[in-house]
């Protein structure tokens, strides 16, 4: 995933840039907003400022929209209804009032990707994923392995669907703990974990979900 980042803070900017490398997502940082949408090129998400030194960021949200439909979510110390209202009336998707936490940062940015996605047939097959005999049927949320029916639980299937849905790209704990429970707590990790251990052992694929140490959760081929 590539974000671009417009913020006008080095230092903010900074530490954004280093957390949501962790995450896995590139970016490229643009300290103004002039010229913001010559950037728009393999762009996912634009995460945009509003107190940028050389135009208000109403006026860079309004241009990108004019030339484009990438998802843009405003990161703003401005906190008001008003500015809020007037951030979704110019084009952004999603608004986050300054000081946020990343990992809810991460979430929005993936709700905003899946509200812009191209919705798919029932019978796309892009919406089944198979992996070592394992069958995940996004769109019927029903799993098989070598063609014999599993029973998860909705949790243990949205983690499954997550990391399927990621085509073998990792997940992080603070994304699928955000996405699947809504909210993090001190017990989520173990609570996450959990799920897998119980969905290695339904799917009878131990090394199927993966461990990326320090980073989350993939699903590969086993053996």
């Amino acid at each position: 995933m590539h974000i671009l980042l417009v913020e006008d803070d080095d230092r903010v900017a900074a530490a954004l840039r280093s957390a949501l490398r962790r995450h896995g997502i590139a970016t490229t940082r643009l300290a103004r907003g002039r010229g913001a949408v010559d950037h728009l090129a393999g762009v996912d998400v634009v995460l945009l400022d509003l107190a940028l030194p050389d135009v208000d960021g109403v006026d860079v949200c309004r241009a990108i929209r004019a030339v484009s439909e990438v998802p843009v979510i405003v990161v703003s110390a401005r906190g008001e209804v008003d500015d809020r209202i007037l951030g979704l009336h110019s084009g952004a998707d999603d608004y986050l009032v300054k000081p946020y936490d990343i990992g809810e940062l991460v979430a929005r940015v993936h709700a905003v990707l899946r509200r812009r996605g191209p919705v798919a047939s029932a019978g796309d097959q892009l919406d089944v994923v198979a992996v070592d005999g394992v069958s995940v049927d996004l769109q019927r949320h029903s799993v098989t392995v070598d063609g014999r029916p599993v029973v998860l639980t909705r949790k243990e299937f949205q983690v499954l669907a997550l990391l399927a849905g990621a085509r073998g790209a990792v997940c992080t704990r603070s994304r699928i703990v955000a996405e699947v429970w809504g909210r993090s707590w001190p017990g989520a990790n173990r609570t996450l974990d959990v799920h897998v251990a119980t969905l290695r052992t339904k799917l009878g694929r131990p090394d199927l979900v993966q461990t990326v140490r320090g980073v989350g959760y993939r699903l590969g081929h086993s053996g």
